[in-house]
């Protein structure tokens, strides 16, 4: 990497070393440190002193406000009851990370991958390079990579660190070449498959004074699952629990005892309020799903792990192989909160003290939008907005009221049926490929249809931006044919499998399209087989239908390994195409009405 003017930190100048394939581990500390070591760093150096971790994950180049139930967080009150408190937003971001770090002498600011890809039109419309730019003014260390670092391809995710203008579009501003991250990108568990090599740094150590912390940065070995093949051809993408535990001793051998594990995997709570404790009734009792047994396979050399990916809340304390405690953290998504976790290091053994009352428990904390807006974050909003306007700002079509996408918590979402219905009228006709249905990913519905305005083009109205927002890949459409056995079989994959077995991915499907999804079932039998309908009419096995999705799915992702065995494809129009096309027929007077999302019928 060439060294650049932006390479220079602006407020904390800290000594930033990335290490490669060689590095150190730690061991670890459990017990307790001997009576009147203190903590914090006076003149006279006392043996522990204490760490301030800030993380975020799941950032997704939301620089703006998130719109609709995505920009809210939930809120556990004392009496049981919940409360909604709008959150998110760089420029209150900003202010909080800033605000939290007045007083710590030692802070270090980390992050658990997808700080890029699946963007709102402000950030996407330009590959990202404004998020870039708003997470460096952040004083972002250190982040793993996520799967949606790979939406572009590794050429792209390396610009994004290394700095450059974009190959095909350019320079955005005259003069101006985009200097890329100030923050390290690890991806430990991507090698290339010809040099077997980690394609970005494994490792990262951070260094103040005598304190150094070692980082070790991982995305889901799932990652090729979740984004198209060519984002991700040609790498390798290895299990995480061997690439975290080699690396951790590769640290320990060059003396780094303090590590902490950055995964964009993560679990599931039993409940969605930020606020929830999930280690009652006991230690990590209240939280499920992969991030569960990678924390227990662990190596106790690892320290602490920050995770992410499924876009939820939790402060668990996990124990390691040893049976010693070990807290893990995600911070939802869209910068609506952030971790504020304490690692209190020992000078002595160079290792973090890790006993049930060596250090308080990590806190998240609500990004609220009561904060003063960091102005450097609103110029930077500004300044892109600018550039993004023209096209931004042009209308699209018109609601009568929010259509839920990503916010709804519901299997069948009304904004997934609305996408399907307008895949499905775009390529219908003949000439257009001749689907009969449409089918949906839910996880490329990536925000809300709102009907209050988010700028001046009045309530109700959809502009490019918003629509940019919700459908930002720009997937091309595919026609393909599927036996009705296959079908049947996709909806199958839905609710089975070892990682939609555990956490269902319900596709959207578009009108006519109908069947019951049996919750009280387990695995494939979830879906009743004689309930699933095109039109009124049985699914027949041996028959053969034309259906719309996205490459994506086409590719098989989402671990719906059948829709690759599909047969007489045709690309049609890319995904946005067909979703503006559908909300340019309405009106002001005859807005969208939100469908009623009533075509799978669900059994609790």
């Amino acid at each position: 990497m060439s060294a650049t003017p932006q390479r220079h930190r602006r407020t904390r100048r800290l000594t930033l070393t990335a290490l490669a394939i060689t590095a150190g581990a730690g061991a670890m500390v459990a017990a307790a440190l001997p009576a009147g070591a203190a903590s914090g760093g006076g003149a006279a150096k006392s043996r522990t002193v204490d760490v301030q971790m800030l993380s975020f994950n799941d950032f997704h180049g939301t620089l703006e406000p998130p719109q609709g139930s995505s920009g809210n967080v939930t809120e556990r009150q004392a009496d049981g009851t919940t409360k909604a408190i709008p959150a998110g937003g760089v420029e209150y971001l900003a202010t909080a990370l800033r605000e939290a770090r007045k007083g710590h002498e030692y802070s270090v600011t980390a992050a658990a991958g997808d700080m890029i890809g699946g963007s709102p039109m402000l950030s996407g419309l330009f590959h990202d390079e404004p998020s870039i730019e708003a997470l460096n003014k952040l004083d972002l260390d250190v982040t793993s990579v996520g799967n949606h670092e790979f939406d572009e391809g590794r050429a792209e995710l390396r610009r994004m660190a290394y700095g450059g203008c974009h190959p095909v579009e350019g320079c955005y501003e005259e003069g101006k070449e985009f200097a890329g991250s100030e923050f390290k990108f690890l991806a430990a568990n991507v090698t290339d498959e010809k040099t077997k090599r980690p394609m970005m740094n494994p490792t990262f150590i951070w260094k103040k004074g005598d304190v150094k912390i070692g980082f070790i940065g991982v995305t889901l070995e799932g990652t090729p699952d979740v984004v198209t093949a060519e984002g991700v051809k040609g790498l390798k993408f290895n299990d995480e629990i061997e690439t975290i535990n080699k690396y951790a001793a590769e640290l320990n051998k060059q003396g780094v005892k303090s590590i902490v594990a950055l995964i964009h995997e993560g679990g599931l709570p039993a409940s969605g309020a930020y606020n929830y404790d999930c280690d009652v009734p006991g230690a990590g009792a209240g939280i499920s799903g992969p991030i569960v047994d990678i924390a227990k396979s662990l190596d106790p050399k690892v320290d602490a792990l920050v995770t992410g990916h499924t876009h939820q809340a939790y402060a668990c304390n996990i124990p390691d192989p040893a049976g010693n405690p070990r807290m893990v953290t995600s911070a939802a998504s869209y910068g609506r909160l952030f971790t504020d976790t304490t690692l209190t290091y020992d000078r002595q053994t160079k290792d973090i003290v890790r006993t049930p009352v060596s250090s308080p428990k990590p806190v998240n904390k609500v990004v609220t939008r009561d904060l003063a807006k960091a102005g450097d974050m609103t110029e930077l909003i500004q300044r892109w907005n600018t550039l993004a306007a023209p096209i931004a700002n042009r209308p699209q079509g018109f609601i009568s009221a929010d259509i839920a996408g990503r916010g709804s918590e519901a299997p069948e979402k009304p904004l997934g049926d609305l996408i399907a219905d307008a895949q499905l009228e775009a390529l219908a006709p003949a000439d257009k490929g001749g689907a009969q249905l449409a089918i949906m990913n839910p996880g490329g519905i990536r925000a809300d249809l709102a009907y209050k305005a988010s700028g001046a083009e009045g309530d109700g109205v959809v502009t490019y931006g918003e629509s940019y927002t919700v459908q930002p890949f720009n997937n091309m459409m595919n026609i393909v044919d599927l036996t009705g056995a296959q079908l049947i079989t996709a909806l199958q994959q839905q609710v089975s499998g070892p990682v939609n077995g555990v956490n269902p991915k319900i596709l959207q499907v578009s009108k006519g399209f109908t069947y019951t999804l049996d919750m009280t079932k387990t695995g494939a039998d979830r879906i009743v087989v004689d309930s699933v309908k095109l039109n009124g009419a049985a699914i027949d096995p041996a028959k053969t239908y034309r259906v719309a999705m996205n490459e994506f799915l086409a590719g098989g992702g989402d671990g719906f390994t059948v829709l690759k065995e599909h047969k007489n494809k045709l690309v049609g129009a890319p995904d946005l195409d067909c979703f503006n096309a559908y909300l340019g027929k309405s009106t002001a007077a005859n807005p969208i009405v939100p469908p009623a999302a009533d075509r799978i019928t669900v059994i609790k």
